[in-house]
């Protein structure tokens, strides 16, 4: 359980962060490049085995790292996309449902138990996420470029449901700092050459505070994949319940963060979806 609150602590922490860096000024695409650098560097440290590439490139996980590592990318530009197009509610409840795909994941591949129970903790789940991201007085236009959306919340589904394969098929014992070193590297590879390719376009410079910012977040990054890893290898709780229990507290600790400490406005109806979060919390973990 240590692991699932310390991964949910770092994953808040990363929505912090992208408010301070709209706050202060800071680019985020440059930010978020140089944070898959910290974060590989991080994980690389990290890991008291010798570090030997031909295994990295011989291991069978490799594949999936070099996946996961585009998806980071591409999701995130998405998610951008989606914030600026179709709203800060939409694309927060597309990315936090996304939940119910390795949910179904874990019931189906994995066998896990799906009782009365934990099917009324998950259904209130779902709700409490679109609850508590709703904002008040909004007028966004849902349906508009809907296929954003719709993007982002199997994508986000998919990275989850990924991360969950391949530490339960490929990953060896104490490969989690490794593999997870690897997908930022990737992701820090395919970053870059975004970025390159926005040089050629138009010339750009990265200030002093965008290193200090996006490497503060490459921390925190790796720590929430890496506590998320090492919660999913716990046998204490099954995927099903552990995806569920994660992605409502995020939302829930995001949303009660951003009133005190941003000073964000929340409607009666994030109050009745935060009340939701933590009664499905409860149905679920007891289930």
């Amino acid at each position: 359980m240590i692991y699932l609150l310390l991964s949910i602590t770092a994953s808040t922490l990363i929505f912090i962060l992208f408010k301070l860096f709209n706050k202060y000024g800071i680019n985020t695409l440059q930010a978020i490049v140089i944070n898959y650098l910290t974060a590989c560097l991080f994980g690389l440290w990290s890991y008291d085995a010798p570090i030997n590439i031909n295994e990295i490139i011989a291991s069978q996980w490799v594949y999936g790292a070099i996946g996961l590592g585009f998806l980071f990318i591409a999701i995130f530009n998405v998610m951008a996309l989606t914030a600026q197009r179709n709203g800060l509610s939409v694309a927060s409840v597309a990315s936090k449902m996304s939940v119910i795909i390795p949910v179904i994941f874990g019931v189906y591949v994995y066998h896990e138990g799906v009782g009365f129970q934990k099917i009324i903790g998950i259904v209130l789940a779902l709700v409490s996420v679109y609850l508590t991201s709703v904002k008040p007085k909004s007028t966004t236009n849902v349906t508009k470029g809907l296929w954003l959306p719709i993007l982002l919340f199997f994508g986000s589904g998919v990275i989850d449901t990924s991360i969950k394969y391949i530490e339960t098929t490929y990953l060896p014992e104490n490969g989690i700092p490794i593999f997870s070193a690897t997908i930022f590297a990737f992701a820090f590879i395919i970053g870059s050459a975004v970025l390159m390719i926005k040089a050629l376009k138009k010339s750009f410079r990265v200030p002093f505070k965008t290193f200090i910012g996006g490497s503060i977040l490459g921390v925190v990054n790796y720590f929430s994949i890496y506590y998320l890893l090492k919660a999913l290898n716990h046998d204490s709780l099954e995927s099903s319940t552990l995806f569920t229990v994660n992605n409502v507290a995020i939302v829930m600790a995001s949303t009660l963060l951003g009133l005190f400490i941003f000073k964000e406005q929340i409607s009666k109806m994030n109050w009745v979806g935060i009340a939701l979060a933590i009664v499905s919390i409860i149905i679920v973990t007891l289930a």
